[in-house]
């Protein structure tokens, strides 16, 4: 983790978003202010409804809050252009969701290229990358080949991680991308995602499970729009730490969530 005193990556202020459904206002996020730091592994926790998925599509561009404002490395990204939003998002952030949204027609391997060669013409530097990126997250070249129909939800989930990271965001940002996996699918995706998080990549993380918010080294609970609550849970740790710190780990987190009542 980055020392405390490193300015942040990302600074949102007095966040707000408000949709208009049947003439009623919904208010789904409230005034809210937060700081990421370069190196974080933030966890983005609520109830449903509570504006997790919102936030994190203000933060990354994806969407524009209603007021308030949103700063990137110093610069504001509201009132940025389309085509600029675009242009940040590509170079800037990376993104997972729940649904895997791979191209069909493509392997693995080329899923990530195409998004590689987005940014750069140079297909041999990202053709290293990609085949880097893809043996880190354990997915090898005959498995890199196929297309992901061919394979498990797992091994595409973690195949689109590595389409996240391989421009080097600036930060990675996931929503509950273990949500549609199986127990041992989603270790390896979060896996993949603390092992780019141990090697400094920034990652933002919406999740309802608590197996995934244990990976993190912070946990933020929404609640009614706003940050009700902040967990240092002191360092990212992924799987295969000890189980004395696992469960040390979980019993902080359960409790937090219940004082949240959760």
């Amino acid at each position: 983790m980055n020392s405390a005193a490193a300015p942040p990556l990302i600074k949102a202020e007095k966040l707000s978003k408000t949709f208009s459904r049947q003439g009623l206002q919904q208010h789904v996020l409230r005034n809210l202010d937060l700081e990421i730091r370069q190196g974080d592994f933030t966890v983005i926790m609520g109830a449903s409804g509570a504006g997790k998925s919102t936030l994190l599509y203000a933060l990354s561009g994806m969407d524009t809050p209603t007021l308030g404002d949103v700063r990137f490395k110093g610069r504001s990204i509201v009132g940025l252009s389309q085509s600029e939003l675009a242009r940040f998002r590509r170079r800037a952030c990376g993104f997972v969701f729940q649904q895997i949204h791979l191209l069909a027609t493509l392997s693995l391997f080329d899923n990530a290229m195409a998004a590689g060669l987005l940014v750069t013409r140079n297909r041999a530097e990202v053709a290293r990358r990609a085949e880097a990126l893809l043996e880190a997250v354990g997915i090898d070249s005959a498995t890199a080949a196929k297309l992901p129909a061919q394979t498990s939800g797992g091994e595409a989930q973690r195949a689109a991680v590595v389409r996240a990271l391989i421009n080097t965001p600036d930060v990675l940002f996931a929503d509950e991308p273990t949500g549609a996996l199986d127990q041992a699918s989603g270790a390896a995706v979060l896996d993949a995602l603390t092992q780019a998080n141990a090697a400094g990549q920034t990652v933002v993380l919406v999740t309802h499970d608590l197996r995934s918010a244990r990976r993190g080294n912070r946990v933020l609970y929404l609640a009614d729009g706003q940050i009700a609550g902040e967990l240092d849970l002191g360092g990212a740790v992924a799987a295969g730490a000890a189980a004395s710190t696992e469960a040390d780990r979980a019993a902080a987190l359960r409790a937090f969530l219940a004082d949240m009542g959760w």
